[in-house]
């Protein structure tokens, strides 16, 4: 199985406790990800986030086919870091790091996501002819919407 990796470094014009209070909610993950993706949260308790939080989404990635997803939040440290893992999805593997660090002007934020395709070989290719890109695109439209909620204030 190939893992690959994806890293997005963003700095955000805002205090910690503003970047954790919004990122740390899965409530704001359907502002940050592109409509096209059809992104609905299915199942969640509603509660702070947790180590051992699992919340359900339906995301469509390609050709409007509807796609359950369920993550688990694993660890937490409150205004430094969380983990989610994907349960059941779309990928063979999925392990997001979501990093954050006070600046003199803001707060530095890190995006580290390990992840595997399905199908071996097969999955070699549809990633390099669609899923890196699609992830390229999606966090590329988050670091807009992010900058347009905190950065143009």
């Amino acid at each position: 199985m190939k893992v690959y990796k994806k890293e997005t470094v963003q700095h955000i014009n805002a205090t910690l406790d503003e970047c954790w209070e919004f990122f740390s909610s899965p409530r704001n993950l359907q502002k940050i990800t592109p409509e096209s993706m059809g992104f609905e949260i299915t199942d969640f308790d509603n509660q702070s986030m947790y180590a051992g939080q699992i919340i359900q989404y339906k995301v469509s990635p390609l050709l409007g086919l509807k796609l359950n997803w369920t993550t688990e939040i694993t660890q937490v440290k409150d205004k430094a870091y969380f983990i989610d893992d994907q349960r059941f999805g779309p990928y063979s593997f999925w392990h997001h790091k979501h990093f954050f660090e006070a600046t003199p002007s803001g707060v530095k934020m890190t995006d580290v996501v390990h992840y595997a395709l399905p199908f071996g070989f097969l999955g070699r290719i549809v990633n390099a002819l669609i899923v890196k890109n699609k992830l390229n695109e999606i966090f590329d439209y988050r670091c807009q919407k992010v900058n347009e909620l905190f950065n143009s204030k």
